[in-house]
């Protein structure tokens, strides 16, 4: 099963599915990210934040998968930003990897309130060419925070991670980051539980209509979109299935009424307001 590769602004290319390790037990990720790899998965989201690099690390060892086949992202936390705390970060996450560097690196969140994100984003320029990190990006940045970075810098950021799925479907920030170069990823691509995704009508349909889960629609539906998406799970049956999303296609009538659930529903921190 091949999975679609895009282009990112730096000339560097990433998979459009993968998988992420947010809430991911740290004792558990070793076995669930090895399953992940076994299920074909070669794109991997983590943060420092997450505790879980370690695990992460350990099976990209063990798995005896060429380091040029694999996509690695890590995420700057929000009380190293500065100039002085952001190598030492960066350090420390390749450590606990076990890599040299990293295919991704992102600050986490804007914090607007510190207002370091500008001199962070310079720091991690110099990573880049340092040759740490391949790709330098943001998450969860906001058009504002997006236009400071670049009127004082010389790198657009390839991607911005922002939450993302049906019922919040962020249309003019993604149309933002499409003008200026940027891709858009989705993190809580399936909403977390947080509504009753699966039991939109529009989504049950497609389901039904291509013999498919409702998960499989929603993923298929950010791939369509042209979003980067990484659904996380525990469960091997259900890493599967979410991998399986590549024999169907979603009709334009399809696609327009998952559009349609978009009702500007967040489910998790507003980054204007958040101060962790």
């Amino acid at each position: 099963m091949t999975v679609p590769q895009i282009k990112l602004n730096d000339g560097n290319s990433i998979p459009q599915l993968g998988f992420g390790v947010f809430k991911v037990d740290p004792d558990e990720t070793e076995r669930i990210v090895t399953d992940a790899l076994e299920v074909g998965y070669r794109h991997l989201d983590t943060a420092m934040i997450y505790g879980n690099e370690t695990g992460v690390g350990n099976a990209i060892k063990a798995s005896g998968i060429p380091r040029d086949e694999l996509f690695i992202t890590t995420k700057l936390w929000n009380s190293d930003q500065g100039t002085d705390s952001v190598r030492d970060a960066m350090d420390l996450s390749l450590e606990k990897l076990g890599l040299e560097s990293v295919d991704l690196y992102l600050i986490h969140w804007p914090r607007p309130d510190l207002d370091r994100y500008l001199d962070t984003w310079l720091t991690m320029e110099q990573l880049k060419a340092d040759g740490k990190a391949r790709s330098i990006g943001v998450s969860n940045f906001h058009r504002p925070h997006l236009e400071k970075i670049l009127a004082g810098s010389e790198t657009v950021p390839a991607v911005n991670q922002i939450e993302l799925h049906p019922a919040f479907a962020q249309r003019d920030l993604r149309a933002f980051g499409a003008e200026i170069g940027m891709h858009t990823e989705a993190w809580g691509p399936l909403g977390q539980g947080k509504y009753d995704l699966f039991g939109e009508p529009a989504v049950q349909a497609a389901a039904e209509a291509h013999g498919v889960s409702p998960a499989q629609v929603a993923i298929r539906w950010h791939l369509q979109s042209g979003i980067i998406v990484f659904p996380k799970s525990n469960s091997r049956e259900r890493m599967a299935e979410n991998f399986d999303v590549f024999g169907f296609e979603l009709s334009g009538e399809q696609m327009a009424s998952i559009d349609a659930i978009d009702r500007d529903q967040r489910v998790g921190a507003n980054p204007d307001e958040a101060t962790f």
